[in-house]
């Protein structure tokens, strides 16, 4: 479906994935993570017409080589995934720049300053260095839909991926984005037969490498005065060299400032520094996370200050900004532009599991047991807060199994060892080390939590579902089955909404001796379309308060104050219940039943059945559950 919209509110997501299309782009791929998950899901949305082939990878590393090959067939690709998410995919990203790419590829990082939904806060300008790539960083939207369309063309010139930087204020914030046409690109796709340009024998890669070598002289001459880098020239006293979202917190609190902005970060443009930094008394860096501009400016010999004065961690804003410019003495202390009235403080409100979230009955019964749990990105890493507190490790994706082989391996005998790890997360980076824990004979439990769908960042697709991202229907892996091929000889899939048959599968698996694994199955209540069953409610005249029901940390289930003396009791909120009968079968004193039930002065309410919430089938495709996903 062509764009018409020529003035649009878009998203800085929005907007890569409307100047991407308006590119030409052809091959999408990559995989979900916030803060970009939403461009390939926008993508798909505005080209129902089918020109763009977009759909979620297993993991970023396949999402790179997918995008390679489309790329080397002479399509233009965009690839997509999170800061972390470019650490899976630098084995390839590190040699791409070697073989080159024909048709242009741009590969999204979305860094998390401040670690909104991350586990690090990495600056991966410096990965983009590191491979010897473009870097490209825009400040808003526009910017956002601007940049990648030059970033293909600059990929194709120089036969080079190119990265484009956002943050996560870039990706989310909304501004205004004045947008043109879809470039029709009728290039057949071809293949030339090269191996000394691609395939990477030691050989052919020295000589890549001198090639590589040069591309980069003339990229460095290229970036001297591309027009992408803004000088803004005012008061000589100052002058700030900045780039992306920064540029908007300096403008705003310094206005009268000089200021170099930078729209490609690597390669620096260094003459064009070194030409603003004569004009100006005095040359500041503002930056998110590390001195990256700052070290490369000091490298040439330019007097620049930084870091000194603005902070290493979280994201910038105006304040902090404006607090920086005045420690260094560039700003007097006091009322400004930027200052805002104090905040009125708010009460804490951590994150939980959702109601009725399969992945609470496992965590409650391996905290019952006492296991020494290593867990992995996603939703259930929220299990690592009270009241379930049952997770001790979490590192990056995939690595909860590897851990926990190295803990089983070590010697460790007094307590279980236990791996946790999603459907997702497992197909994209279990399996190498459940192989391996199979090899190495590790005394530990796999526990995967398969709930159909990637559910942190959304509910997307993955290979272990039966449709793709447009919602067409797709061969499902069965996650079981790989583990017996793999040689488990003990797996067990079990519905988690029967806490009994949980309970005892995790004590089973865990007299196992080598390596076991238990599958929990239920779909996510929440994705693809939301799963609810009939409400409870708690009967005041039975409960005794032993607080068994909230252990599960469910957020529907609080203390009734009303009812706190004579006698204790809990609630349940009837608005947020989702009918998954898991407190009412922990409850020893049959107290927890449903509103139906209890209208009905049922005789033997408090006999919960398993699951009598409306349950989707893990394989069910979107168009048979309904969902406009």
């Amino acid at each position: 479906m062509a764009e018409t919209t020529r003035l649009a509110l878009l998203s800085g997501n929005e907007a890569l994935a409307l100047g991407a299309y308006h590119a030409g782009v052809e091959v999408a791929t990559g995989y979900p993570g916030t803060p970009s998950t939403e461009v390939l899901e926008h993508l798909v949305r505005i080209s129902e017409a089918g020109e763009v082939d977009a759909n979620w990878s297993t993991n970023e590393k396949v999402a790179l080589d997918v995008g390679i090959g489309a790329a080397l067939a002479g399509k233009r690709v965009l690839v997509t995934m999170k800061h972390v998410g470019v650490n899976v995919a630098m084995d390839s990203l590190m040699t791409s720049a070697f073989i080159g790419v024909k048709g242009g590829l741009v590969i999204m990082t979305a860094d998390d300053p401040g670690m909104h939904s991350s586990q690090n806060e990495q600056d991966n300008r410096y990965l983009g260095r590191f491979a010897g790539i473009p870097v490209f960083e825009p400040a808003d939207s526009q910017e956002v839909y601007d940049f990648v369309q030059v970033a293909f063309e600059v990929s194709e010139r120089f036969d080079v991926p190119c990265l484009l930087r956002t943050t996560t204020r870039t990706s989310h914030a909304r501004s205004k984005v004045e947008a043109g046409a879809r470039v029709v690109r009728a290039v057949e796709p071809s293949f030339t037969r090269n191996p000394a340009k691609y395939v990477m024998l030691p050989a052919f890669a020295r000589e890549r490498h001198v090639v590589h070598l040069e591309r980069l002289e003339a990229l460095q001459a290229f970036v001297e005065e591309h027009p992408l880098t803004v000088e803004e020239l005012r008061s000589p006293a100052l002058g700030v060299v900045t780039a992306g979202i920064s540029y908007h917190h300096v403008r705003e609190v310094l206005p009268e400032a000089s200021v170099l902005k930078l729209g490609i970060e690597f390669p620096v443009p260094v003459e064009r520094i070194r030409r603003f930094a004569a004009k100006v008394e005095r040359l500041l860096v503002v930056e998110e996370l590390e001195p990256y501009l700052e070290e490369e400016i000091r490298r040439i010999g330019i007097a620049v200050e930084g870091k000194r004065w603005f902070p290493r961690v979280g994201e910038l804003s105006a304040a902090v900004v404006r607090k920086g410019f005045v420690e260094a003495g560039a700003l007097p202390a006091g009322d400004g532009p930027s200052a805002r009235p104090p905040v009125p403080g708010i009460g804490n409100r951590p994150p939980v599991l959702c109601p009725g979230c399969p992945h609470s009955t496992p965590y409650l019964a391996l905290g019952e047991l006492d296991a020494i749990v290593s867990g992995d990105i996603g939703c259930y890493t929220l299990a690592a807060a009270p009241p379930l507190s049952s997770m001790d490790t979490c590192l990056a994706m995939g690595s909860s199994i590897g851990i926990a082989t190295g803990l089983a391996v070590s010697g460790l005998s007094k307590q279980p060892i236990v791996a946790t790890i999603g459907d997702s997360t497992f197909l994209h980076g279990g399996i190498p080390p459940l192989l391996d824990a199979i090899h190495r004979q590790a005394n530990m439990v796999v526990l995967i939590l398969d709930n159909g769908t990637t559910a942190m960042t959304g509910g997307q697709p993955h290979p272990g579902i039966a449709y793709d991202i447009r919602g067409r229907a797709a061969p499902a892996a069965d996650i079981a089955a790989i583990c017996r091929a793999a040689g488990v000889t003990s797996v067990v899939v079990v519905d988690p909404y029967d806490v009994a048959a949980t309970r005892r599968a995790l004590r089973a698996a865990i007299a196992h001796r080598g390596v076991s694994v238990v599958v929990t199955s239920r779909v996510c209540v929440e994705s693809p379309v939301k799963s609810r069953g009939p409400v409870y409610t708690v009967l005041s005249d039975r409960c005794d308060g032993c607080q068994a029901c909230m252990k599960v940390g469910c957020p529907a289930i609080s203390w009734d104050l009303a009812t706190m003396s004579t006698p204790p009791g809990v609630k349940i909120d009837p608005a947020v219940c989702s009918g998954c009968t898991i407190c009412a079968q922990l409850c020893p004193s049959r107290a927890i039943v449903s509103v139906r039930d209890a209208k009905a002065g049922d005789a033997k309410a408090g006999d919960a059945k398993v699951g009598d919430g409306k349950v989707l089938s893990l394989a069910a495709a979107p168009a048979e559950t309904g969902s406009a996903r």
